[in-house]
């Protein structure tokens, strides 16, 4: 797919049968890349949709509507301000080994960056290696490991914890 396809912004009320489809999508089709699941999600009313939407949230659409997901959580703590989690990251398999996940996540980090960011952090799968190498090729070092980090399907699994500072664009 050319990039020229694809439309890259952040979510809006407007966006809400949108961003419900897509993460909805994510938790039914990899749930063992995810802490929350399907049934986390499912259920909730329409005002924690929107709630979640609240924070920076991007979205990548192609004509037939959204193909890929990413968010940001940003710490609350004053001294703490300038750290945010990426959230979310998605991106349907027919759109793998394309740009998207690296243009979201750019696209991402200028969000970030805007809002006062300086360093983003992240969780991902043990059992992840594909998302594990993306981050690694996009600047993100390892900076620690959560044993156990949740529980899937019987086993236990690990969590790496990821780090990228921001030092201002281009990213």
């Amino acid at each position: 797919m050319r990039e020229a396809e694809l439309t890259i912004r952040r979510v809006s009320k407007a966006d809400f049968e949108a961003f419900k489809q897509i993460r909805l999508e994510a938790l039914r089709l990899e749930p063992a890349n995810f802490a929350s699941s399907f049934e986390d999600w499912v259920h909730l009313p329409d005002e924690e949709w929107v709630q979640r939407m609240s924070e920076p949230v991007l979205m990548a659409f192609d004509k037939n509507g959204p193909v890929g997901i990413m968010g940001l959580m940003r710490q609350t703590s004053s001294r703490m301000r300038h750290r945010a989690s990426v959230v979310m990251v998605y991106v349907r398999e027919s759109m793998r080994g394309t740009t998207t996940a690296r243009d979201l996540l750019k696209a991402l980090c200028a969000e970030a960056w805007a809002e006062g960011i300086k360093q983003l952090e992240l969780n991902v799968s043990s059992e992840n290696p594909a998302a594990i190498r993306f981050y690694e090729r996009e600047g993100f070092s390892q900076i620690g490991r959560i044993p156990f980090g949740f529980f899937y399907e019987g086993r236990e699994i690990d969590d790496l914890i990821m780090a990228r500072r921001l030092t201002g664009p281009p990213f």
